[in-house]
C-alpha cells in the first residue's frame, strides 16, 4: 500500500475494513482487529488495515512510530496468539493529515483457512460492527473454505469415518486447550460442526479432513503409511555400523509426540568437562532441548504424502533427522531459516494447542540456541527438493 493509496482508503468510508487508534499498548484489540480482517465476514476479498497513531477524533495527534513498535506488531503473526497464524505486513506511511509525523500499518489479508481465533473466539467485522461470530456466522466461514483446499491437511479425507476418532480425546483435553471455556459452555452445536470449526472435519464432504484423521484417528497408518517416526542408534559413524537399539512411533499425532517426549528425555546423557584450570563445566553430549526442537519441526514439516518415515538416526558422532518434503511455500535455500511458511498448518495449530510447539517458525532457532548454551558446534542443514536433513553434532568434548 502507497501513501496515496492509504489516503484514498481513509476517505472511501470502507469502514468494514479499517480500524484507527492511538492506543500503543491495548494488545487484545490490536489482535482482535487483525482477527477479524483475517476472516473477512463479508468476504470481500480485501485487505483490512490496523492503523496506528491516527485518532480521528484529533487530527493534530502525532505518534514516534519507532522500530521496537514495529518488531512488536510484525510479531503477533507468529507468537500463537491468534490460530491460525494470520498473514500481515507492516509498514509506516507519512501521517494522512500532513504537518509532519507517521503511522503504522498492520495489512492483514483474508486467510484461506477461516475461522480464526483469537483467545478461542471467532472474532468479525461488519461495517464498523465488531463482535464475536454467532454459531450461523462461524458456519459461513467454515463453508467459505471448501474451495480453499491448498494445503494437504485441509483437504477432505472420503476414506476416512467419524467412528475412527478418538472424540472423548477431542472433547475432554484438545477443544479446552483450543476453544474459549465460555464458548464451550454456550455451544448447541453438533459434535462434527464443533471439529469442523477447528478445520478437522469438512461438512460439504461430510468427512473428516487429513489433518483430523492424523491428530485423532486412532490409527492412521493404512491411509498415511509415512506417518512414523523411526530411531535407530548405530554403534559408529555409518548406516553401516552395528545397530544398537531401535524404536519405531506410530499412530495418531497425539499418541506419536507423547511418546517422543518421553523417550528424549532419558535418552542423552550430561557429564563435567574441563573449562578453565580451576572450574568445570556440565555438558550434555547432545542437548536434549535442541534435539526436540528439529524433531518437532520434522514431523511438523514433512510432507504426509510420502510413505517415507521421519528418520531419527543417533550415530557416535551425530544425530541425523531426516524427513520428507523439502522447503515449502515462501522459504527458500537464500531466506532459510529467517523465513517460514507451512506445509501442514492446521497441524502447526495442533502441535501449538497441545503445547508440542511455543511460537510458530522458531523451531531452527531455539535448538541453535540450546546447542550454543551447550558449547556444542551448530546444527547443519541440507536442503534438498525432496527432503529436509538436520544434522547435530556431538559435543567435541563427549
Amino acid at each position: 500500500m502507497t501513501a496515496t493509496e492509504l489516503q484514498t482508503l481513509l476517505s472511501s468510508g470502507e469502514t468494514f475494513r479499517i480500524e484507527c487508534t492511538r492506543s500503543t499498548t491495548n494488545v487484545d484489540k490490536f489482535r482482535e482487529a487483525i482477527c477479524s480482517f483475517s476472516n473477512d465476514l463479508p468476504n470481500s476479498g480485501l485487505p483490512g488495515y490496523l492503523i496506528i497513531g491516527l485518532d480521528e477524533a484529533d487530527p493534530q495527534f502525532r505518534l514516534p512510530i519507532t522500530d521496537q513498535l514495529q518488531q512488536d506488531f510484525a510479531a503477533y503473526r507468529s507468537d500463537g496468539q491468534i490460530m491460525p497464524q494470520p498473514n500481515l505486513n507492516v509498514q509506516v506511511h507519512p501521517h494522512p493529515e500532513g504537518g509532519g509525523g507517521e503511522v503504522l500499518v498492520v495489512e492483514v489479508f483474508p486467510h484461506d483457512l477461516p475461522p480464526v481465533r483469537y483467545k478461542g473466539r471467532t472474532c468479525i467485522r461488519i461495517g464498523p460492527r465488531k463482535d464475536y461470530a454467532s454459531p450461523t456466522e462461524e458456519r459461513q466461514l467454515m463453508e467459505r473454505r471448501t474451495a480453499n483446499f491448498r494445503t494437504f491437511d485441509a483437504t477432505p479425507c472420503p476414506e476416512g469415518d467419524l467412528s475412527r476418532l478418538d472424540l472423548s480425546y477431542f472433547t475432554s483435553t484438545y477443544r479446552p486447550q483450543a476453544i474459549a471455556r465460555d464458548v464451550i459452555e454456550e455451544n448447541g452445536r453438533a459434535l462434527t460442526e464443533q471439529l469442523a470449526a477447528l478445520r478437522f472435519y469438512n461438512l460439504t464432504r461430510d468427512c473428516p479432513t487429513n489433518a483430523g484423521m492424523l491428530v485423532f484417528a486412532y490409527d492412521p497408518l493404512d491411509l498415511f503409511p509415512g506417518s512414523t517416526v523411526q530411531f535407530v542408534e548405530y554403534d559408529g559413524l555409518t548406516l553401516g555400523a552395528d545397530v544398537l537399539s531401535e524404536k519405531r512411533f506410530a499412530g495418531n499425532l497425539v499418541s506419536i509426540l507423547t511418546e517422543l517426549d518421553s523417550f528424549l528425555k532419558g535418552r542423552f546423557t550430561q557429564k563435567p568437562v574441563r573449562s578453565t584450570e580451576l572450574t568445570e563445566t556440565t555438558v550434555w553430549d547432545f542437548p536434549p532441548d535442541a534435539v526436540r526442537e528439529l524433531l518437532m519441526n520434522a514431523v511438523l514439516h514433512r510432507s504426509y504424502e510420502s510413505n517415507s518415515p521421519v528418520r531419527f538416526y543417533q550415530f557416535s558422532d551425530r544425530i541425523e533427522i531426516q524427513n520428507s518434503g523439502g522447503l515449502y511455500g515462501d522459504v527458500t535455500p537464500e531466506n532459510f531459516p529467517r523465513a517460514n511458511d507451512y506445509r501442514n498448518p492446521i497441524l502447526a495449530e495442533a502441535m501449538y494447542n497441545l503445547g508440542y510447539i511455543n511460537r510458530f517458525g522458531r523451531g531452527v532457532a531455539r535448538a541453535q540456541r540450546f546447542l550454543a548454551e551447550n558449547t556444542s558446534p551448530e546444527a547443519t542443514f541440507d536442503l534438498q527438493p525432496n527432503f529436509f536433513l538436520a544434522t547435530i553434532p556431538k559435543h567435541p568434548n563427549r
